[in-house]
């Protein structure tokens, strides 16, 4: 397994943006599929982005289509998510995790073993 700890978070006002990033080590995961889920209070974890290993194919939830971007920079072992025109519903613990192969970028948690600790995001309207 790989260990990922996340970064960036933090309050913000609606319409603001942030920047989270995932510091991976352990191992090289520029062969791996990873994403960022997030769990908002009092809901289940959601899928919000994914990628895949060389970073060409991307998921986006709908809920953050044109707002969010994921990308990754396999010489910093480190995943990122730009998150613009924050809304208040955007309010969760935002975790990354990584797939254990070659993967496409599962939308799915169960298919991730590794995942990092999480970092709040709250968004104040």
């Amino acid at each position: 397994q790989v260990q990922l700890v996340e970064s960036g978070g933090g309050l913000v006002q609606a319409g603001g943006s942030l920047r989270l990033s995932c510091a991976a080590s352990g191992r090289t995961v520029s062969t791996l599929a990873m994403g960022w889920f997030r769990q908002g209070p009092g809901k289940e974890r959601e899928c919000v982005a994914t990628v895949n290993w060389i970073g060409a194919s991307k998921y986006y939830a709908d809920s953050v289509k044109g707002r969010f971007t994921i990308s990754r920079d396999n010489a910093k072992n480190t995943l990122y998510l730009q998150m613009n025109s924050l809304k208040p519903e955007d309010t969760a613990v935002y975790h990354c995790a990584a797939e254990p192969y070659h993967g496409s970028g599962s939308k799915y948690s169960r298919d991730y073993n590794s995942w990092g600790q999480g970092t709040q995001v709250t968004v104040s309207s």
